[in-house]
């Protein structure tokens, strides 16, 4: 898992530092509409492959009916083949542009190759068989990151080529899959379609795939009111800045995988004590860690200057680390560790509720593009914010104090960015984070000696 982050890593860090040098603004906005809808294919098994993977967790590869699966496999493919011929009538009757039908061509095949290897990983994973699982991931992100350095010395590089190298290593990961599970795939005797048991796998998946769709719309319906309210080259260039924040995103979740399972091996007595703990580091780490947008934004001002009035609504939306970072390595971690998976659903629910009201208001009313990037770290402050209160009752714990000094913190730091200049902005964060600093040196110190002995 950490070698499929981190080659994640590596391929993010080429296609968003060395991607926008190369084509064109318009051309890299078609890109980012692209890789944004991708994300949202996974959904339309409706929860099958999650069903899959909570009934059949903890089992043995080996004791499986194959049978069974390889009639799943079938069933499944015929479905999503189905969604995939759906989803191309409708890109040749509403696609308003040549661009635009290419994506959503390419899109309409995703439903077949992408869910149908994700069905596949599930499998594996759920039975234990992780690095067969790691392999077919990886192999898909190493074939595709060689098509894309091809591309590029090549000089040859436009966002439909791009496309068609994601869609073929997709399809090369997805044989390597049918490879690994061929006992499943190839088997003659079973049934074609299981109308009952697949049925069966969407009811017990929907509820965890859901909670999925909450927290990925969040952001995502945001950046679809921009697309919507503005041209490409603008979503292009507001994404670049939203991309840039999630390498740094996927940079603390690499970490967060060797350091926070300790939570799984802590005793409940003390889950209140090492969650105080963790947090006055994340914190202090996160905070310390805004401090790169400065030197990031000079480089890439030079590196990128056909982006450089976009990378302003980076000093907005770069924050997000904050939030996304302390939800997603800490909240999340602990309420998951309590059991209260139905808790993040429902705060995830609520915050996609306010986030369509925050687009129209945005988007459609203000027709205000700099509220809409800001609108989406108030939307993960008010989640993070939510979920953090939560498990402050649930642990019988007091973080207002804690929550009020961060939130300054922060607003100096967005503040700062828009209003003032790029120096005397590093002087006034760097001020108010060594005062930060100061106001919590001896819990830091104690956090530290907690945290040694756990």
């Amino acid at each position: 898992m950490i070698s499929s982050n981190l080659l994640t890593l590596i391929v993010s860090s080429v296609v968003i530092l060395i991607l926008p040098k190369v084509i064109g603004v318009n051309e890299y906005g078609y890109w980012q509409l692209y890789t944004f809808y991708l994300t949202y294919i996974g959904f339309f098994h409706f929860g099958w492959c999650d069903g899959i993977y909570l009934k059949f967790g903890g089992e043995n590869y080996s004791d499986l009916d194959k049978k069974y699966f390889a009639s799943q496999v079938s069933s499944f493919i015929i479905f999503q083949s189905i969604i995939s011929l759906l989803s191309i009538i409708a890109s040749l009757l509403f696609s308003k542009n040549s661009s635009t039908l290419f994506i959503f061509l390419a899109l309409s095949l995703n439903f077949v190759i992408t869910n149908t290897r994700l069905l596949f990983i599930y499998t594996l994973q759920t039975t234990n068989r992780i690095k067969e699982a790691s392999i077919i991931t990886i192999s898909d992100r190493f074939i595709y990151v060689i098509f894309l350095l091809f591309l590029l010395f090549s000089n040859n590089t436009s966002f439909q080529r791009m496309i068609i190298a994601d869609n073929i290593a997709r399809v090369i990961s997805l044989f390597c899959a049918l490879y690994i599970c061929k006992d499943i795939t190839f088997i003659s005797d079973r049934k074609l379609v299981q109308i009952k048991d697949s049925w069966d796998n969407i009811k017990v998946g929907s509820n965890l795939m859901l909670a999925n769709i909450a927290s990925s719309l969040i952001i995502g319906v945001v950046r679809f009111a921009i697309q919507k309210g503005w041209d490409i080259a603008t979503f292009g260039k507001v994404s670049l800045t939203l991309s840039l924040s999630n390498l740094v995103m996927t940079f603390i979740n690499a970490i967060g995988i060797v350091v926070f399972p300790m939570l799984k091996r802590t005793s409940s007595d003390k889950l209140a004590l090492v969650y105080k703990s963790m947090r006055l580091i994340l914190m202090l780490t996160m905070l310390t860690m805004l401090i790169v947008y400065y030197p990031l934004r000079i480089i890439l001002e030079y590196w990128l200057p056909a982006y450089k009035d976009s990378l302003e609504f980076m000093g907005m939306v770069f924050p997000m680390i904050v939030f996304e970072g302390k939800t997603s390595l800490l909240l999340n971690t602990y309420l998951k560790a309590m059991r209260q998976e139905k808790l993040i659903f429902k705060i995830n629910f609520l915050t996609t509720i306010i986030s369509i009201f925050m687009a129209v208001l945005s988007v459609v009313i203000l027709k205000s593009l700099s509220i809409s990037v800001l609108s989406i770290v108030i939307l993960l402050s008010f989640r993070s914010t939510l979920l953090e209160l939560k498990v402050a009752r649930l642990l019988n714990l007091s973080i207002f104090k804690d929550l009020f000094l961060e939130f300054i913190i922060v607003f100096i730091f967005i503040c700062g960015n828009i209003f003032l200049d790029m120096r005397i902005s590093i002087i006034l964060y760097l001020i108010s984070l060594m005062t930060y600093y100061f106001i919590t040196f001896n819990k830091k110190n104690i956090s530290l000696k907690n945290l040694l002995r756990t």
